[in-house]
């Protein structure tokens, strides 16, 4: 679940900076391209300023009047000045520059040449400023963009545009005053990121915490701990209300559960006395019955037969009801002592009970319980393995954890019987006529798990059945 819910978290946060970051860098763009654009306007007034009383055209001449040679002079040392000027702002700056009359033709430019272009931004700012106007703001320029920049003014004089001063300007300055300007955004976006990194990661734990915490107990629960709780002292209000409500359901799972399990020993116990007395009358009165025996013997078995049900029933309430007592075990050693235990009843059924793997392996296990659970998994196997055959009791490592594996060369078992052996009092209906009560491996699997220990059941080729009991090596 965190891995989905941290990417929507940084997604979300990325979104968010992205979303302040951009516009942010546009606008400081865009205030150096306007600082920019008012120098040049102010530039281009001040050249216009010049070029106001220049109108004449070069080459053009007045009449020969003493007072129009003397306005010809002035002229001429305005258009000196005014050229002059274009030619050291353009050696200055590096920005083309010149005062051009209404056609087209130049009053004065800087570098010498230069014209009005025919298309483009230049164009357009030529056009604006014959209308009287200023150029409007040009297009914004990026780092990543060679553009140059135009910028008009209008030269008036008596109320009419009699030329215009344009111009012409590099943007290699402006792109790099932008990206320096740019440099200090992005390393605190860089740096806001990471803190929504941390910020999101810190959020993702403490939001999950409690469903790691409701996972582990919920599987806790389910593999036998049934003590297992959850501490609702962390994450949202929801999950606190979820984790309170969690431990109050298993509260009350475990108190139905003990109460089974309580009703189930009590029943058994108590049945026990009448039936032990019952079954030793039914040996009284057979001694006294005359003729055939045969419904006697029958009534007999059943007798013994729900005695067993009953101590059964009685061991599995103990073994789901009691706990572990864990310790580091010899696997080896014990299995070798149940086989040992067991061989007797092997050779008297007619079955060879062999050993295989190393003498001593050891792993964490309740030797107790282990023992009892080896004696109802052999004794299933000694029970269902034909005269002749063999059933083999194998001790192996593996990994971090130690195996018993209990093969028999019996009938075996179908898939659909597979899924279901070890449930209670469950038997398969091939093997009715064989002596037991369908509890032996449910008591089994209780005894391993409360010590972290697992049964499985998988068939043996060509026939057979192969149990594997499970034990970690490495305290639980």
């Amino acid at each position: 679940m965190r891995a989905r819910l941290l990417p929507l978290l940084i997604v979300l946060m990325a979104g968010v900076l992205l979303a302040l970051g951009f516009p942010l860098a546009a606008s400081m763009a865009a205030a150096e391209q306007q600082r920019l654009v008012v120098d040049r306007i102010d530039d281009t007034a001040r050249f216009a300023s010049l070029a106001q009383f220049v109108t004449a055209r070069p080459g053009e001449v007045s009449q020969p009047t003493a007072e129009a040679r003397i306005e010809d002079g002035n002229r001429d040392e305005r258009l000196s000045t005014l050229t002059d000027e274009l030619a050291r702002y353009h050696d200055l700056y590096g920005i083309n520059a010149g005062v051009f009359f209404r056609d087209g033709q130049a009053m004065a430019a800087s570098p010498g040449g230069w014209r009005v272009p025919d298309t483009g931004a230049g164009a357009d700012a030529f056009a604006e400023a014959l209308a009287g106007r200023r150029s409007h703001d040009p297009p914004q320029v990026w780092p990543w963009q060679t553009h140059r920049i135009a910028v008009a003014s209008p030269v008036i004089r008596d109320g009419d545009v009699v030329a215009v001063v344009l111009t012409d300007s590099p943007t290699g300055p402006l792109r790099s005053r932008i990206l320096r300007d740019w440099v200090p955004l992005a390393a605190g976006e860089a740096a806001a990121m990471l803190l929504a990194l941390a910020a999101a990661a810190r959020l993702s734990g403490w939001v999950l915490r409690p469903v790691r915490d409701l996972d582990k107990a919920t599987h806790d629960i389910a593999t036998g701990r049934l003590t297992s709780r959850v501490a609702a002292a962390g994450g949202p209000p929801e999950l606190r209300r979820l984790a309170h409500s969690f431990n109050e359901m298993a509260d009350h799972v475990e108190d139905i559960l003990e109460q089974q399990r309580a009703f189930v020993a009590d029943a058994s116990h108590q049945l026990r006395n009448p039936l032990s007395a019952l079954l030793l009358r039914i040996e009284l009165l057979g001694l006294e019955l005359p003729g055939d025996r045969a419904g006697f013997e029958a009534v007999q078995t059943e007798g013994k037969r729900l005695a067993r049900v009953l101590d059964d029933l009685l061991g599995l309430a103990t073994a789901e009801h009691s706990r572990a007592d864990l310790r580091l075990t010899d696997v080896g050693a014990l299995a070798t002592e149940r086989i040992a235990a067991w061989r007797p009843v092997a050779e008297r059924e007619g079955v060879e009970l062999g050993r295989e793997g190393p003498a001593a392996l050891t792993a964490w296990a309740d030797p107790i319980a282990l023992s009892s659970a080896l004696d109802a998994v052999v004794d299933n196997a000694v029970k269902f393995t034909p005269r002749g055959k063999a059933v083999t009791v194998a001790v192996a490592a593996a990994g971090d954890h130690v195996t018993v594996e209990v093969v028999d060369e019996g009938p075996g078992l179908t898939e659909d019987e597979l899924e279901r052996i070890g449930d209670r009092f469950w038997r398969s209906g091939r093997h009715q006529n064989v002596s037991g009560s369908g509890l032996g491996l449910s008591i089994a699997r209780a005894l391993l798990a409360a010590g972290d220990a697992s049964i499985a059941y998988a068939p043996r080729e060509p026939q057979g059945l192969r149990v594997t009991l499970t034990l970690p090596r490495s305290a639980p």
